[in-house]
């Protein structure tokens, strides 16, 4: 399951997974989406090792960037990703 964690200002649809358990460890699935023309420009990584499995359409500088926030907003994504989402009333 997915769960929704922000919209950035140029459409950048960031979106995390439950807790997934691989050997032992907790690991969350970081997905970023931003439409195009032609469809989707498209990057997903893994935490807590910041592996990205998946990049299509991003710039170096643009996932530069992504994993900056990721590094700055992991502790939350754990948070959400154990409790199923953001809780928005």
């Amino acid at each position: 399951m997915m769960y929704p964690y922000i919209i950035l200002y140029d459409e950048t649809e960031i979106v995390h997974s439950h807790i997934i358990e691989e050997n032992g460890m907790q690991c969350v699935e970081v997905h970023f989406e931003r439409p195009r023309e032609d469809g989707f420009d498209i990057a997903r990584c893994i935490l807590p090792t910041y592996t990205w499995i998946r990049r299509e359409g991003f710039t170096d500088e643009e996932i530069n960037k992504f994993e900056r926030f990721l590094h700055n907003n992991a502790h939350l994504l754990y948070k959400y990703a154990a409790s199923g989402g953001i809780k928005i009333a």
